[in-house]
This record gives structure tokens, sequence and C-alpha cells, in this order.
């Protein structure tokens, strides 16, 4: 009984901390001159708003192909203008195909202090100054550790130790196989206090979410201007490469307020926006214009019905941000509704537990003072009561979000509604801290240990089975090695 009430007490304060977690991560900022990812990826001309591509890399409407499945290519993809903020994070969504059961000879990620357009470094210069991040694919020390990720700094003097697979250079590893994936591969980038985490999804699920710590490098000082870049590149074998979303985001210190997205555009840019939105709107009415003489049945408000304005597009865009909030806000309803189960699940355990251990159980039970189990049941009351309250705000949240106004007054109303929310949000918070205070301050009693539960597994049948487990995983070894090295002699 004293496991399951321990084990009640973690998963409240796993409730506590996931909702203060909130308060210490970095606010952040979506920066689209950073960042592509499709549909519509490209202009007509072939290229990628504010990315310069080289090499064998080909841009289409839905992802950039770094590199295609032939021998001896490569490509990549950068930034046109540097990074001028220092914490950022970046989101990078690839897929790594190829026929064969291995595969060349991999992809990078870079932040570096100049652009390396072309190079013997997975299709990008060597001796960079800055951070490459390298989904290895080939085995080039034949050590059997391959595919690799690699975090590998640079301050410009040094060369990429090929040979080695640049293990004696790596400031972070992991071993993930990133080929052949039934969903798309993901990686995110933190850089935040110079500290470098990464984290990958393996793309075996089609949880956006579901990513696995795989290095985490302190006191990393970076270049404190650079740009972003992908590339690749193949050997003898080759895989494509093939880049689906590349999104950036700036982090802001926990309560500083995030600066507007056109706070640093300088007013050049802004006319040039102004210009080519005047441009658009001017051909938009002419190819009204056009169609309308064309087909002259067709009356004005049909026309005007056919084409969408820039307005209607910013309307759409509204609608389509306030339906990601409502399904997140469901997401948290269903999330909280799961902790409330699982909190009635272990109360029922423990009442089941007690009743079938009987009067010796109860009596022991009974020597405790009745001040202290009068507490225990009060304060786990008072959990539920304030984990309820957490819910019917967040309830209340999800019916205010799903009745937001549209129009033009859609974006006032829509932030007062959200300043509601957070409001709700503080006092839930607070409620939950005065209560964990006062947990704090009050002595825990201790309950009776439960007898031992008798095994029912003998030291023989343990032996017989670690060794059964041991043949077979000699005998997997074996037969790895033996169609490794048949895939070598056909390569």
């Amino acid at each position: 009984m004293a496991a399951l009430v321990s084990r009640l007490v973690w998963l409240q304060l796993q409730l506590l901390v996931a909702c203060w977690a909130s308060a210490d991560l970095p606010s952040r900022r979506f920066e689209y001159k950073y960042s592509f990812k499709g549909p519509q990826l490209v202009h007509s001309d072939g290229t990628i708003p504010f990315w310069t591509h080289a090499g064998n890399a080909i841009p289409s409407a839905d992802q950039v192909r770094i590199t295609p499945s032939l021998k001896s290519q490569k490509g990549s993809v950068w930034t046109r203008s540097k990074l001028s903020f220092e914490n950022w994070e970046i989101e990078v969504t690839f897929r790594v195909t190829g026929r064969g059961r291995v595969g060349a000879d991999g992809l990078a990620i870079w932040y570096t202090a100049g652009q390396g357009l072309d190079g013997p470094v997975f299709g990008a210069a060597d001796s960079w100054n800055g951070l490459g991040i390298f989904f290895d694919s080939f085995d080039n020390d034949g050590k059997k550790n391959n595919p690799v990720i690699l975090v590998v700094g640079n301050n410009g003097n040094q060369l990429y130790d090929h040979q080695n697979d640049g293990a004696t250079q790596a400031l972070g590893s992991c071993l993930r196989d990133f080929r052949n994936k039934p969903y798309p591969v993901r990686a995110r980038i933190i850089y935040y206090r110079k500290i470098l985490t990464v984290m990958i999804h393996n793309g075996f699920t089609p949880n956006n979410d579901d990513y696995e710590l795989c290095a985490r490098i302190e006191n990393l000082s970076l270049p404190s201007e650079g740009y972003f870049g992908i590339s690749a590149a193949t050997g003898a074998l080759a895989d494509d490469h093939d880049v689906l979303s590349f999104l950036t985001f700036r982090l802001f210190e926990p309560g500083k307020p995030v600066e507007p997205a056109d706070s640093t555009i300088p007013q050049e840019e802004k006319e040039k926006y102004r210009e080519e939105y005047e441009n658009f709107q001017q051909a938009l009415d002419k190819k009204k214009e056009e169609f309308q003489k064309e087909h002259p049945d067709v009356q004005g408000e049909q026309v005007d019905d056919m084409f969408e304005s820039v307005n209607e597009r910013e309307l759409r865009q509204i609608f389509e941000g306030q339906n990601r909030i409502h399904l997140e806000i469901k997401q948290l309803n269903r999330q909280l509704d799961m902790i409330l189960d699982e909190q009635r699940k272990y109360m029922n355990l423990v009442s089941e537990e007690i009743s079938k251990k009987g009067s010796n159980v109860v009596s022991q039970m009974g020597q405790l003072p009745q001040a202290e189990l009068d507490n225990v049941v009060k304060y786990q009351q008072e959990v539920l009561r304030h984990v309820g309250e957490l819910k019917n705000s967040v309830t209340n949240a999800l019916s205010q979000a799903a009745q937001l106004p549209g129009g033009a007054t859609g974006g006032y109303e829509m932030t007062q509604h959200f300043n509601d929310i957070k409001e709700h949000l503080h006092v839930v918070k607070r409620d939950l801290g005065a209560l964990v205070q006062r947990n704090v301050n009050i002595e825990k009693p201790k309950c009776p240990e439960l007898p031992p539960f008798p095994s029912c597994l003998s030291t023989t049948h343990f032996f017989m089975f670690v060794a059964f487990q041991t043949v077979l995983f000699i005998g997997y070894i074996m037969y790895r090695s033996q169609q490794e090295a048949a895939a070598k002699k056909f390569f």
C-alpha cells in the first residue's frame, strides 16, 4: 500500500510540475525569413523565398530534394541573410530513403558564420566556423556504428575526420537509424543560454511531438551571427535526401515581452512589401476584369467570390489559427481527464488493498492517530477539488475559443478571450501552489508496511532463462556479422 500511496503522490507532483513548467520555458517567435515549408514552397522561377540553393538541390512545391539517389551528388540550401539573435530553436523535417540496406553518404544541418555552398563535408565546405549536426549513414571506419547522429563544432581551423566518421571531433552523438522510416524524421535543435539540445523523432509514429533526447552540450559558444543551412551528399551508394520543412524560432527570456515580428524590418523593406501588396491587388483586379469580359453573363458578386482577396486570405489564416488553438485546448482537456482517471484508479487500488489485507491491516491503521488519517483524507480531497477546478477552467476556455467571433473585430475580441483564459490559469496555478505549500508544512503520516509478496520465479528458472537469452543473442550477432560481410562484398 505504501508503494501505491507513493505513486499517487508522484502523479500529483507531475501534475503540479506540468502546470508550472510553462513559467520556466522561453517565449518564442516564428522567423519566416529563416524558414521554409510546403505547399507552395517555391516561386514560379524555382527559387525558395529568402533561401538560396546550390549543387544538385531540386526545390519543388512540397519539399527540397537536397540530393537524388544518384552516385556522387552534392547539394545544399542556405539562408540568404545572417541570423542576428542569440537564442534560437529550429525544427527540421526530412526523409532519407534508398533501395539498399546501406545508404550514403548522409545529411547535415548547419549554423555557420559563412555559407558553405559546396564542399567535401556532406556537400558543404570544410573548416567551417560554427556548428554541424551530421546524419551519417555510411560506415567509413568499419566499426559498425552507423547510422549515427554527430554534433561537431569547429572554429574554422580544423578539417573534418572522414576516415573515423568524425568520432574524434564529436561534441555529442547518438545511434539512430533514420533511413526508410514510415513517417518523416524530425530534428528539434535548441540553442538557449549557451546550451545546445538535440531532440530526435525516430519516424515510427505519426505523433509530431514524440521526441527523444539525442545530445546535450553545455557551455557551447557559437558565432553571434551566422547562416542556417542543410546539405547532403552521395558516394558510390546513394539515397534520396528530402527536406520537407525547416522552421526557425527566436527564443526570448521568460517574462520578457516578445518583440513584434516586424520590429526588426527596415523601413525600406516595409515599403517594398507595401508595393508588393498593391501590385498584387492590382493584378487581382485586372484578372477579375479580364474574366468578366470573357464571361459577361457572370455578375460582379459572383466574380468576387471566385477570387480570394488579401483581406479574405488574412481572415482565413486567422480562423485556421483559432482552429489550431481550439485543438490544443481540447488536447489539454483530454490529458486532464486522463490524470483524473489515473488518480481515481489508484485510490480504488488503495481501498481494495486495504480490504484484501483484512483485519490485520485495519488494526494497524487503527493504531495511527485519527488526526493524521483525517489530514491524509483531507489532502487527497483538496487535490481532487483543485484538479477539478483546473479542468473546469480549461473547459470554459475551450467553449470561449469555440465561440470566438469572426469579422473585422475578431482580432481584438480574440485577444480579450485569451487574456481571460490566462487569468483563469494563473488563479488555478496560485491555488495549487498554496496547496503544495500546505502539504509541505503537514507532517506526513507513516503507513504500515505490507507483508512481502511471494516470488513466482525460482532461481533455477531464472538462470535457465538468462542462458537461453544469451545463446539467442550470440546467434543473432553471428547472423548479423555474416549478413554485413556479404553486403560489403556485394557493394
